[in-house]
């Protein structure tokens, strides 16, 4: 679960790297905070700042441009979109879903009101 205290810091970390890709805070093209300087912002080690980015060049989602920085690819954003949504409708949503049933929530009634 993505709010759990036991979830790795690197996972934290790549889920508010993510965040920040989607919402456009980091730009297609744009070059992504040193690790140095996110590890300082985010009071973490940068070798688990380091690993967090590994992560994202592994999917291919940013690269490195030796000696100037990592970069965002074009079409990462919506390539994390449909990563993150399929994860969120198999690992999230079934847990969700069933604590709605439970509660009596019906989903349509649910949207009608917010």
């Amino acid at each position: 679960m993505p709010g759990s205290p036991s979830r790795p810091v690197y996972l934290k970390l790549r889920d508010q790297i993510a965040a920040a890709i989607l919402e456009g805070e980091y730009a297609e093209g744009e070059m992504l905070p040193s690790v140095r300087a996110l590890a300082a912002e985010q009071g973490a080690n940068p070798l688990t700042v380091a690993k967090a980015y590994q992560q994202f060049q592994n999917d291919g989602l940013v690269e490195v441009q030796r000696g100037v920085g990592m970069y965002v690819v074009r079409g990462a954003a919506s390539a994390l979109r449909r990563r993150e949504r399929d994860l969120f409708l198999a690992e999230e949503w079934p847990d969700i879903r069933a604590r709605m049933e439970r509660l009596g929530i019906d989903p349509a009634r649910l949207l009608e009101e917010s």
